[in-house]
């Protein structure tokens, strides 16, 4: 894999690559020997980030009309539960017969939300199915997200102009140890039944230790200041940055990432004197504000829906609803459901409210901040009282 390493507190720690990346990668090599009559033992991957995977094919099996292959999932020096797992792709005719020792991964889920016509995207054996609202993932289809959905079509497609095939593929995504797996994730908690997701946005899994991702914010903070701004915008991660680029059309390339670290952020902001600090990020983050959360991971907190619950209630929102809220998996869900009943925006403005004091306490005044919070599905649900003014200051500086 090119670049696959990077600096943090002075040695060097070895990228990773998503399950998204290996669904892609078998993909595109499953394809390419399925349509060219040859086998291949190694692929190469352009991921969202930028970074090109050269990615061993392992466990090839090929027949009539289908060819199947798995990426071994590397999870570089951040490892996780999936990190050495086989994560493999059969792409077939729509009329292949698939032998006996093939059927074990063969399709459970159909995707119920395809990209491109010419190309069908099932999940097998280890992948999750959801069976929740809620999720990036439509009820009833497999827990494979858009962006490994998109790159694993575009791969396959890529493959079909290549070598001149008009007809629909099958690709069916499997994941053998993922029903072992999938018990020690946050899946069953949020609906996913029978396996795990294939995730990732940028395809790249970057080391994730806490003291390095806090380092590193602290080193754009620096560089910000080196250059002269005094007014930060902040985002957790790539949704924020995405919706605010596409969605608010503002330039982002001065932001800065704060993962799940907003204290550390704010206390350091005020060290190094910045002037202000707006926040735009994803509700489900935000919200977590309004309770005082400063570390936005799971791991530490989730109080998003007895917040929500809460307030709710508070707004005149019957017990019975107020359990529907506390029992929704997510943020969007729990919006649509204060939307149906009336309470959206009572409650959005006191979550605003609740963020605004506890940015405030946190700098103890002494720099102005502001937080916009948004939704994939609903787009902007709310602002800080002083969000608008700082929002002007980055759109000047478009």
């Amino acid at each position: 894999m090119e670049q696959d390493v990077v600096v943090s507190q002075g040695k060097l720690m070895r990228r990773g690559y998503t399950t998204g990346s290996c669904a892609a990668a078998a993909s595109k090599a499953a394809a390419v020997m399925l349509l060219s009559g040859e086998e291949t033992d190694t692929i190469k991957l352009d991921t969202p980030k930028g970074i090109t995977l050269t990615l061993d094919v392992l466990d090839i099996l090929r027949g009539p009309g289908f060819a199947r292959c798995a990426i071994r999932k590397d999870s570089g020096d951040d490892p996780d539960d999936t990190n050495g797992t086989l994560i493999y792709a059969t792409v077939s005719s729509m009329h292949a017969g698939i032998p006996e020792e093939e059927l074990v991964m063969q399709p459970r889920t159909a995707s119920v939300e395809q990209l491109d016509d010419r190309v069908e995207i099932w999940g097998g054996i280890g992948v999750g199915k959801v069976t929740k609202p809620g999720l990036s993932c439509k009820v009833g289809g497999p827990a494979i997200n858009p962006v490994p959905r998109k790159m694993i079509t575009q791969e396959v497609l890529a493959a079909m102009k290549q070598y001149g095939c008009d007809e629909t593929l099958r690709v069916v995504i499997s994941i053998p140890d993922g029903t072992a797996i999938a018990p020690k994730t946050f899946n069953p908690r949020l609906g996913i039944e029978g396996g795990i997701s294939v995730l990732g946005t940028s395809g790249i899994v970057e080391p994730m230790s806490d003291r390095a991702l806090i380092d590193t914010m602290y080193t754009e903070m620096d560089s910000r200041k080196a250059n002269g701004y005094k007014d930060l915008l902040v985002f957790f991660g790539n949704y924020g940055a995405d919706f605010t680029r596409d969605e608010m059309m503002i330039d982002i390339s001065t932001a800065v990432t704060c993962s799940n670290f907003v204290g550390e952020l704010l206390d350091y902001a005020v060290l190094q004197g910045f002037e202000s600090i707006l926040i735009i990020g994803h509700s489900g983050k935000l919200i977590k504000l309004a309770q005082g959360v400063m570390n936005t991971h799971s791991k530490y907190a989730d109080c998003r829906s007895e917040f929500l619950a809460l307030q709710a209630m508070f707004h005149g929102a019957s017990s019975a609803v107020g359990k529907e809220i506390y029992q929704a998996l997510t943020t969007d869900e729990m919006t649509k459901i204060l939307k149906r009943e009336g309470l959206f925006e009572a409650v959005m403005e006191e979550a605003a409210r609740k963020i605004d004091f506890y940015m405030q306490k946190r700098v103890h005044g002494k720099l102005k901040t502001g937080a916009i919070l948004f939704s994939n599905v609903y787009g902007i649900l709310g602002e800080t009282a002083g969000a608008e003014e700082l929002l002007k200051l980055h759109q000047n500086n478009a």
